[in-house]
């Protein structure tokens, strides 16, 4: 990311076009008690105008996919990372049973952009886009660390019109979010990690709903406090990159994503290391390796 947009984003704001993710659509009478077995946040709360961030889990808690919600008419919405197309699908398929549940896969009927101002004020931000002709879902949502809002677009309509917002590059956005110090599918979020190592305890955890897949090793997990790692930020002037493994008197940890900060030129990035380590002292391929600082 260039510093001049670096910048232009902690100044005004920015878009960013999500239309590839997985899109799936639930209809059905049981729609609400049926996702609420399946994901960690509390679907009976979905709104029409608010995304509901939440992770579908397996049976030992850990994550599965991490998944955006909301409501529309008789339909439960929801988007996922574009590679979670397939697996999501088919795990969401595979639990409905005697469910009036419908499951319908999306993802090439909508557009989904996001975009959010530098003071993430809502009616500031809803300013920055030019209201589009077709029908269309608009609603808050915390996506990359900023308030911003969602837009859902027929696939067919024209492309939205942003006021003074740059549109980001994958690579822009990658690494935006890593300044912003949000967990990604398959980086952060995958099959070997538990939504709280991450630090999503907070944003799609409700410990009070009920039960759903993985809740019992989840619920476990808050009570006690303990689960085998946790997620950390890092800026560094040592080289690193990701995979590289961290080390104290013996390997504690491992990069996950990495990024070159564009105003200090430091390297930034993500790391999931065994709880309770001193990010103080930790070491690059090694207990002799170069210091991570």
């Amino acid at each position: 990311m260039p510093p001049e947009l670096f910048q232009q984003i902690t100044t005004h704001g920015a878009a960013v076009n999500l239309s590839s993710r997985a899109k799936f659509r639930l209809t059905g009478a049981d729609r609400v008690r049926y996702l609420n077995g399946q994901v960690t946040n509390d679907v009976r709360r979905v709104k029409a105008d608010e995304s509901l961030y939440a992770c579908v889990t397996d049976v030992k808690g850990r994550i599965a996919a991490d998944v955006c919600i909301h409501a529309q008419e008789e339909a439960l919405l929801l988007d996922a990372e574009p590679d979670l197309r397939e697996p999501l699908g088919m795990r969401l398929e595979r639990y409905i049973v005697a469910d009036d549940v419908e499951l319908t896969d999306v993802t090439e009927d909508w557009q989904l952009w996001h975009f959010w101002s530098a003071s993430g004020d809502p009616a500031r931000t809803e300013s920055l886009m030019r209201t589009p002709d077709q029908p269309h879902h608009l609603l808050r949502s915390t996506r990359f660390g900023v308030p911003g809002m969602d837009l859902w677009l027929p696939a067919f309509a024209a492309a939205p019109s942003f006021e003074s917002l740059p549109v980001l590059t994958d690579a822009d956005l990658e690494t935006w979010r890593i300044l912003q110090k949000i967990p990604r599918w398959p980086h952060e979020l995958n099959a070997e990690t538990f939504p709280p190592e991450a630090g999503l305890e907070s944003k799609a955890m409700d410990f009070a709903k009920g039960c759903y897949i993985g809740q019992e090793v989840l619920s476990r997990i808050k009570t006690t406090g303990k689960m085998p790692r946790e997620m950390i930020a890092f800026a560094s002037n040592t080289p690193v990159k990701v995979g590289d493994e961290l080390w104290q008197d013996k390997a504690v940890g491992k990069v996950t994503s990495t990024a070159r900060h564009p105003a200090t030129g430091k390297t930034i990035g993500l790391a999931m290391i065994r709880q309770g380590t001193s990010q103080d002292g930790l070491h690059i391929g090694s207990s002799t390796g170069p210091v991570l600082q």
